[in-house]
């Protein structure tokens, strides 16, 4: 702590540090170079240089959510802010924690209309959970934390703080202090528990849906022993992060991308439906009508209010923490429960047990191939982070997603966030092996993250795997045609990426990055061996298709 004349641009940087942020996520640029400049002086704040705001993002992204704490971001004015984003929206949807900075040249300019000019809190209000601009430097302090306390305090989220050069410039007399955010670990009245208990007993065909609430709350195990004590099918909605170990009998998938009707025909029969840390559903197509029973009794349990009954009227919403809650509520079932109750709960779990297949599915194909000896050569606490969207049916058949903490997935819909994502969560635990897969389209929004991995030494891995296509495209439109009585006929060309063809080692090997080309079986275990001999970054570029058949 201290207090001192200095100016604004020494100030913040003391806020950010006494706050324990140990890197700013950016690209510089003119209205910020006073601050960028006082950053020279001080240690225990690192500039991570990016080329492009988009990577930034992406970074700061996945080093929030691997250690649940904030990332700093900067960005250049009106120019970075609109760089940026896409990538802001999918934090958003994503709940991450990110604050976000910007310059500009000055309140003094307001009324020039001048070059770069633009109004950064309209241009970030749709894409974060609060935007401000300082004015008066003796609130600059004052403003960054109190946008700290609201990016960590669920439900979190990115935050957006526009700095005016000549307030920087100022001198600040400001107090530095550590932001203070609230706690909310908090469990309903046992009245509600008691009701939500009595709720979920009785049921014939319960369903459970959660979603990344979970994991923020660190309400696995929770969760799971509620899932065995109802019997009840579990499906991931918004499920990004190991909410629970996939390879649980009672996980049945995802639901939520993009086809309303797939979570409709999910839920459709059940007569109990238990909603924690997600909303129903977040799909690109939902179902406008109600996707449940009408008689179907439904607890949701989320600290996002907002979500509860969003879409969709539930029976008892419940505004608390997962882990606290659905530890009283376990508690308040072992006296609800009929001995009727859990016997039946115990026969659907068996019978689910006995349908898991054993072995991961195999069509004998080069990306299995590849995925089954990566699979066998990783330590167990590798970490992934999967934006390979079409492939990752085959992810997560060999690298399901088992343990908290270690395996994060693209959320939001805004392509790119494999590459800088993996990077960003190699950032907060550098001695683990972390692996991002991304496909060959959305590679190349952020390719140029592999320039950032190897100026700062991260050292995480880096899969594409390059159907030549943007295949998730050729899928969506397939099932677009079969709903309009179409007939099947070749894909529009604006989806096929075979020509010319991305030579991503050789792209990689321009920012220094070694790399290889994975075409056939043969090449996989020395591929996979060299990808891992070290703790620098390496890429591999696994053709996974021939590609080149759209019309």
């Amino acid at each position: 702590m201290g207090r001192g004349v200095r100016q604004g641009n020494a100030a913040i940087i003391e806020q950010f540090i006494a706050d324990g942020i140990p890197f700013m996520f950016g690209n510089p640029g003119t209205v910020e170079q006073g601050f960028l400049d006082a950053l020279e002086d001080y240690d225990d704040l690192q500039y991570i240089l990016t080329l492009q705001e988009t990577v930034a993002v992406g970074i700061a992204d996945g080093y929030a959510r691997a250690t649940g704490r904030p990332a700093l971001l900067q960005l250049h004015s009106g120019v970075g802010l609109g760089n940026a984003i896409g990538m802001l929206y999918q934090a958003k949807r994503g709940h991450s924690p990110i604050l976000t900075i910007a310059g500009e040249a000055g309140v003094q300019y307001d009324s020039m209309d001048a070059q770069m000019a633009a109004d950064l809190v309209a241009m970030a209000k749709p894409v974060t959970k609060y935007a401000t601009r300082v004015t008066d430097p003796r609130s600059v302090l004052r403003v960054l934390r109190r946008a700290m306390k609201m990016a960590m305090t669920p439900p979190m989220g990115p935050v957006f703080v526009a700095l005016p050069l000549d307030v920087l410039d100022a001198f600040n007399a400001e107090q530095v202090v550590p932001t203070s955010a609230p706690s909310t670990r908090t469990a309903p009245a046992d009245e509600f528990v008691a009701q939500a208990a009595r709720l979920l007993t009785g049921a014939e065909k319960p369903v459970l849906l959660v979603g990344d609430g979970v994991a923020a709350s660190g309400a696995q195990d929770e969760l799971v022993r509620v899932a065995e004590q109802l019997g009840a099918d579990i499906y991931g909605v918004n499920y990004s992060e190991v909410n629970l170990d996939v390879r649980h009998p009672l996980y049945r998938g995802d639901l939520g991308h993009m086809f309303g009707a797939v979570s409709t025909a999910a839920v459709r029969e059940a007569d109990v439906v238990l909603i924690v840390g997600t909303y129903t559903f977040p799909e690109v197509f939902p179902d406008t009508g109600d996707p449940f029973r009408p008689d179907a009794r439904i607890v949701h349990i989320d600290l996002d209010d907002y979500e509860i009954a969003k879409n969709h009227p539930v029976t008892l919403g419940l505004v608390a923490d997962p882990k606290q809650t659905l530890s009283a509520l376990s508690a308040q079932l072992v006296g609800k429960l009929s001995e009727l109750d859990q016997v039946a709960a115990s026969e659907r779990l068996r019978a689910r047990r006995d349908e898991r297949p054993a072995e991961a599915a195999d069509d004998g194909s080069l990306l299995h191939a590849f995925l089954k000896e990566l699979a066998g050569q990783v330590p167990d606490d590798v970490m992934i982070f999967d934006e390979s969207l079409t492939a990752s049916g085959a992810l997560a058949a060999h690298l399901p997603g088992r343990r908290p903490g270690h395996w994060f997935s693209t959320r939001g819909g805004s392509l790119g966030v494999g590459i800088p994502g993996a990077m960003g969560v190699k950032l907060a635990h550098p001695d683990k092996t972390v692996i991002g897969f991304t496909g060959d389209g959305g590679s190349m929004y952020t390719f140029q993250a592999l320039y950032t991995a190897v100026r700062h030494g991260i050292g995480a891995k880096f899969v594409v795997c390059n159907n030549r296509s943007y295949k998730l495209l050729d899928h969506n439109i397939e099932q677009y045609w079969r709903e309009r009585d179409v007939a099947p006929h070749a894909f529009p060309t604006p989806f096929d990426l075979s020509h010319p063809d991305l030579g991503f080692a050789q792209i990689a090997g321009g920012f220094g990055v070694d790399a290889l080309r994975v075409d056939d079986h043969s090449q996989v275990g020395e591929a996979v061996k060299r990808m891992l001999a070290d703790d620098k970054p390496f890429l591999i570029d696994l053709r996974t298709t021939e590609g080149g058949d759209h019309g």
